[in-house]
Formats: C-alpha cells, sequence, structure tokens
C-alpha cells in the first residue's frame, strides 16, 4: 500500500476541503499512472499544513522571511 506525504505550508486560510480533494485524487492518478495502475485503490495520501512559524531556513522563520521580503 503506498503512503504519499504532502507537506505544504498553511498560508491565506490554508487549502480549502475541495483543494485537498482535487490534490489527493490528482496524486493518487498520477501514482497509479506511473507504477502500471498498481496502488491506485489503496493509496493513502496524507496532507499536512504547517504553519509557517513552525519550519525555518537558515535560522529564521518562514514568517520572519516574508515579512522581511514585504518590506
Amino acid at each position: 500500500m503506498p503512503v504519499i506525504n504532502i507537506k505544504m505550508t498553511h498560508e491565506d486560510g490554508g487549502a480549502t476541503k475541495e483543494q485537498k480533494e482535487q490534490l489527493s485524487k490528482g496524486i493518487t492518478e498520477l501514482f497509479a499512472k506511473t507504477f502500471n495502475g498498481r496502488g491506485a485503490s489503496s493509496a493513502v495520501v496524507i496532507i499536512e499544513e504547517v504553519n509557517t512559524d513552525n519550519y525555518s531556513i537558515g535560522g529564521k522563520t518562514i514568517s520572519q522571511i516574508r515579512s522581511e521580503t514585504k518590506n
């Protein structure tokens, strides 16, 4: 059983339920196409939205970096 983990930032209210459903369906179809139909019915897709305060690059949170680039 394939497990597909997607991590994305949670910004501007995050992805809608419909967007997540569309993403999950598209990823599952791509996986099945890539692997000749295997896994389509058993694929588990996990979508994790990460707040921009909860990860960093170079010691600065993404929130900090984005606020600096806006100025």
